[in-house]
Parts: structure tokens; sequence; C-alpha cells
């Protein structure tokens, strides 16, 4: 099987359902952007980091493989079968985030992203995900699972900041505080 087909070089691409669309099309733009979050959480699970948030990291992987699809969908009463995001996703986020905050101190203020590349790796995602979650809100709510996917999202930018004091944690880095100069 061939990688290219050569549809695309007129600056189109193809929807799920087989809508040909130009590939600056907001749809385009949003599960592009999950697309880009997926490769970053590739890049952050590829760390020397813990196990058990190496596990995680590829469940959201999963997760957001089926965000994309989701999001590709040009309609929503379609037939074609797709894997669907759930309640429980976002609950799994939720609940990992609850473990590894009772191993760090209450935040006392906003803190500076840095203080070694894995942490710095996790804000970079983070923002990442905002910025997929900030287009996918643009996109029309027929968008199948629409409500879900923005939830989904919108937990997984607050799991990757826990994410990122945990492993400043596990480093042993310092967490800056952000002083604003008044």
């Amino acid at each position: 099987m061939k990688i290219y087909t050569k549809k695309g070089d007129s600056g189109t691409t193809q929807l799920l359902g087989g809508k040909r669309v130009s590939k600056s099309h907001l749809r385009i733009e949003a599960y592009g952007t999950v697309d880009e979050l997926n490769s970053y959480i590739g890049l952050l699970r590829d760390q020397d980091i813990d196990q058990k948030s190496i596990e995680m990291l590829l469940i959201i992987q999963d997760r957001l493989f089926t965000v994309g699809s989701l999001l590709a969908l040009e309609n929503p009463d379609s037939k074609i079968k797709l894997p669907n995001l759930n309640e429980s996703d976002v609950t799994i986020l939720e609940q990992k985030m609850d473990e590894m905050n009772e191993e760090l101190e209450d935040m006392k203020s906003f803190v500076l992203p840095g203080g070694h590349p894995f942490v710095s790796f996790c804000h970079i995602a983070r923002c990442i995900c905002r910025r997929a979650e900030r287009v996918t809100t643009l996109l029309p709510e027929e968008t199948v699972q629409f409500e879900l996917i923005l939830k989904y999202l919108n937990r997984l930018s607050d799991y990757l900041f826990v994410l990122s004091r945990f492993i400043t944690k596990l480093t042993d880095s310092k967490e800056i505080p952000w002083q604003p100069k008044i």
C-alpha cells in the first residue's frame, strides 16, 4: 500500500464519509491539533518517567485517536462505525489527578513552566491541548460527541498540568512560583 495518493496536492483532503474540504477547514484544524497533541504526548511518554504515567499516557493516546476520528466525521448521522469516547474516559483522568495530587503540596500560586525537560514537555502538551479545545469549540454542536470531546480535552489539559507538577516532584526539580511584578 502506498502512503501517498496525490489527491491532496491541490490543498484539499477528505473527511470520513468522503467529502473533500480545504486543508484549512476548521474540522481539519481541530483534528490536526489533536494529532499534534497526540504526537507530543508520545514524546513525553518516551522520556524516563514512571511506569504508571507511561501507561496512562498510552491510554490517553488511544483516546486522542478516538477524538480525532470523531472530529474527522463529516456527518453525525453517518453509518461509519467509530469507537466512542465515554464518560469513564473523563473519570479516569480525574482519578489519576486525585492520586497524583495526594502526593503534591498544595498550590499557593501559579507556577512558571519548566524546571526540567520532562516538565516542560508536559506544559507544551498542555498548551497544545488547550488549543485543540479552543478550535473544537468552533465546530458545529452537531459534531459527534461534541460535549464529551470538549469535556475530555478540558480535563486532559488539567491532567497534563498535574502531571507536570508530579514529574517535578519525581525528578526532584524546583517548582518556581509566579510572582507578578506590579
